[in-house]
């Protein structure tokens, strides 16, 4: 089947581009490579930024500088300006598509407070918001008439002259590897904080596909280094204790009940805080006991239930023991407001780095970069695919990765990929976590470079070709092991701290590296690291503006 404009990605990003992208007269597909419903936006929980009057300029004004505060000087200006100007109009847009967010008692939107943010301007619905969201524009998506194509594992991109002509998958249901020729391609497939796998709030399956896709089609990955970590997942496993939880009132403490941290302080300045108070041999709660009752169950219900049957824990008498994880990347693809180098390819949503969350992302941005986001790349796709004509697909692209997969269930295997991917996680997150330095990043770096050797020799044991999950845990793990190196090389070369990149040796930030890493990969295994020369993106533009 053939498509005028495909999405990669279920997540609010890629269901607001094919909303966007879908008109009476077109084609449109949304390809995910498992279940529809599960995604890193629908366990977003804590809400969406907005100042809801688009008249209100100040208001808007400050959602502007509070964001650019938080990117550490890495910040687009423009495409920052776009969002929180676009934002009103999304909120509204919303609403119209079936999102309930909770009202006060005049019926209007509720806003809470978030970390970082000067003024309540998070929207919410309860601390489920991210799948409220979500379970709507699915349901948009549907009657305008998207197609979804599930289980399908996006491998690579085909392109000619510079210019998109398709996407290769694996079909789940047989193992076959096949092609989806479209005049224009949306990635929108989230981000890689899975590659911290045992300390991450991230599904298993988030290993950075999109972004391994994009090196191997030669495009660049820009701010690699920035890797979110929330200060607040539950200690036993990783799940999300939302920001709301503190938005209300709740506190952190030891466990001597000290307070030792401004809750609603920057992300990165909460999770460093409760790593040195770990460190240090504590222990640390999120405690809501002084909350009311009737309050918890109804602004923070997913989390009163999860505390309860994850660790056994009434949060109403109790405190819930908590550890930072990671959460959010804010590097991705080199995108400018979605635009990639390849013609008739966008980017949106966690998997793009469009300079709004720079070195350290603003809490309650997320979601609305992905709607504000997500639906200009359904636009730019739409009119990219109009008046174009279909491109010849190069086979033997497709011929190579089927020649990958059948190799992989050919032969046997002693090792255990799972295991492989687990010990992965333990020295990202050791290693190249919430403290880094020269010598705990080369360990990481050196590991990773085995690891990605040993993938080689992997077969699946099980060579059943109907729904393998064996054989998608092993590419996943050949796309982790790609970005993870991305991610050390990056941080490597960042001789600084600055946002969520903290280096032990080098604690303060260097005014002269005030710019982003860009990494591309010209050859398999073999990285170009360097920063990216601001005054020639600036003579570019101007060229362009000529």
């Amino acid at each position: 089947m053939i498509y005028d404009v495909i999405v990669v990605g279920g997540g609010v990003a890629g269901l607001m581009a094919a909303i966007e992208a879908k008109t009476s007269g077109n084609k449109v597909a949304l390809i995910t490579k498992g279940n529809l419903f599960k995604s890193n936006s629908s366990i977003a929980s804590g809400g969406i930024n907005a100042v809801l009057d688009p008249n209100e300029k100040e208001g808007i004004h400050f959602h502007v500088v509070d964001t650019i505060r938080a990117c550490f000087g890495l910040e687009n200006k423009k495409a920052i300006t776009y969002m929180c100007e676009r934002a009103p109009y999304m909120i509204k847009k919303l609403v119209e598509y079936g999102v309930e967010f909770d009202r006060d008692e005049e019926g209007n939107i509720a806003q809470r407070s978030f970390g970082g943010g000067r003024t309540q301007r998070t929207c919410y619905v309860g601390d489920k918001t991210g799948s409220a969201i979500t379970q709507a524009l699915i349901k948009k998506a549907k009657n305008v008439g998207v197609t979804f194509l599930v289980n399908n594992f996006v491998m690579n991109l085909t392109s000619l002259n510079n210019r998109i002509s398709g996407v290769v998958a694996l079909r789940r249901s047989d193992s076959s590897v096949v092609v989806y020729p479209a005049k224009s391609v949306v990635l929108a497939g989230g981000g890689y904080a899975g590659l911290y796998r045992g300390h991450t709030t991230n599904a298993q399956d988030y290993s950075g596909d999109m972004l391994a896709i994009a090196l191997r089609a030669g495009l660049t990955l820009k701010d690699m280094e920035f890797v979110q970590f929330h200060p607040t997942g539950l200690h036993k496993t990783s799940y999300l204790v939302s920001e709301a939880a503190r938005g209300e009132g709740g506190y952190l403490i030891n466990e001597k009940g000290e307070r030792f941290v401004n809750e609603l302080e920057r992300r990165n300045v909460v999770s460093y805080a409760i790593s040195r108070q770990i460190e240090a041999g504590h222990k640390v709660y999120i405690d809501l006991r002084h909350l009311p009752k009737e309050k918890i169950e109804t602004k923070l219900p997913s989390l009163y239930k999860a505390a309860y049957n994850q660790a056994g824990i009434d949060v109403t008498k109790e405190v819930l023991e908590i550890r930072p994880v990671a959460h959010y990347s804010m590097g991705g693809i080199e995108s400018n407001m979605t635009k990639t180098s390849i013609k008739g390819l966008f980017v949106c949503g966690e998997c793009a780095a469009e300079g709004i969350h720079g070195a350290n992302r603003l809490g309650g941005n997320s979601l609305l970069e992905g709607v504000v986001f997500g639906e200009l790349a359904g636009e730019n796709a739409l009119e990219f695919s109009q008046n174009k004509e279909f491109l010849p697909i190069d086979y033997n692209l497709v011929i190579k990765d089927q020649k990958m997969v059948d190799w992989i269930f050919d032969m046997d295997t002693s090792k255990n990929f799972n295991a492989m991917r687990v010990s992965m996680g333990e020295t990202m997150f050791k290693n190249a976590g919430i403290h880094r330095s020269e010598t705990s990043l080369q360990k990481a770096f050196d590991y990773l470079k085995y690891l990605r050797n040993e993938t080689i020799t992997l077969h699946c044991i099980d060579k059943g070709r109907h729904n393998n999950v064996e054989l998608i845990s092993i590419l996943e793990l050949r796309n982790a092991l790609e970005v993870a190196e991305a991610v050390v090389l990056a941080a490597m070369f960042r001789q600084e701290s600055r946002g969520a990149h903290h280096r032990d040796d080098f604690k303060e930030d260097d005014i002269s590296l005030q710019k982003s890493i860009l990494i591309s990969e010209p050859k398999k295994g073999y990285f170009d690291v360097r920063y990216e020369d601001k005054g020639l993106i600036k003579f570019i533009r101007n060229l362009f503006k000529g």
